[in-house]
């Protein structure tokens, strides 16, 4: 699969296309798409989601995405690396939980702009960046970065409600490394085991548990279980995998196992789940 670089710290590029000139690809930098107009369909790690103008997505390193467009459209593309994240005049512990905020969103397909008042935000942002960066005025660069640096952090913030984590003023820096370590390797059950975790991080088993319940308010099991359920959610929702598919990729015994935990805190079956969120999407 074809792989993007960036080779500075950020880029602004805004296109009009009637069909997507690149098959499904990866970049190695985040990017961040607002549709200025037109509708068709963005696919995410196989997950799709219906576009219109006003919908902005986040494509974040080694997702794999492409675009199926269904009338002209004009895009607005942001990308920008971890340099510009680390460089920027935010203060150090903004920046951490910013860099760890953009690297563990859900990965969706979805629109991330869930705060109302942030979408009525988001666009005069996004125009006056055009606007600086099509006209050079005096000071353009810098208004440019102030601006970038502005939805960056309003895209955080939409991020941050729907993690399955809290991510606060007093979060620390090992709490964060942690729950950063368990999302990297959801796959992986073996790796995310209390065990496993306390040996990585030097931590006894009973202290690490004890840790980590003071700074997420869950113990390890349960962030862990409600991280699978997100996931799970998002591939019910956006993806045509089955059922069995999903039980082997999140590391579950089987389907049944699956079937018992998602009702056991859903309600209902992720086939039923499945079936209410297309006849009613959000």
């Amino acid at each position: 699969m074809m792989k993007e670089n960036l080779h500075e710290p950020f880029e602004i590029v805004i296109k009009e296309l009637n069909e997507c000139p690149k098959k499904e690809h990866e970049h190695t930098f985040f990017e961040l798409v607002y549709i200025l107009s037109g509708t068709g369909q963005q696919c995410i790690n196989k997950n799709t989601f219906a576009y219109h103008a006003g919908n902005l997505f986040l494509i974040t390193p080694d997702d794999s995405h492409s675009f199926t467009i269904e009338t002209t459209t004009q895009f607005f593309f942001l990308r920008f690396s971890d340099i510009y994240i680390k460089n920027s005049t935010l203060q150090s512990d903004s920046v951490q939980r910013l860099e760890f905020i953009l690297q563990n969103a859900n990965h969706e397909a979805t629109c991330i702009l869930k705060n109302q008042t942030d979408k009525a935000l988001v666009k005069p942002v996004i125009e006056a960046i055009i606007r600086e960066y099509v006209n050079r005025s005096l000071y353009n660069k810098e208004l440019i970065h102030q601006l970038v640096n502005t939805l960056i952090v309003v895209v955080a913030r939409n991020l941050a409600m729907y993690l399955p984590d809290p991510i606060n003023e007093q979060s620390e820096e090992k709490a964060l490394a942690i729950l950063q370590y368990i999302q990297h390797h959801i796959y992986t059950p073996e790796k995310i085991s209390a065990e496993s975790l306390g040996r990585h991080f030097g931590i006894s088993e009973s202290y690490l548990g004890r840790y980590f319940k003071k700074h997420t308010n869950e113990t390890m099991q349960e962030y862990i279980t409600h991280y699978r359920l997100k996931l799970i959610e998002n591939r019910l929702m956006h993806s045509d995998m089955r059922i069995n598919e999903i039980a082997n990729e999140l590391g579950f015994t089987d389907e049944s196992h699956l079937n018992r935990t998602f009702k056991k805190y859903k309600g209902v079956s992720p086939t039923a789940f499945r079936k209410t969120q297309r006849h009613n999407p959000a």
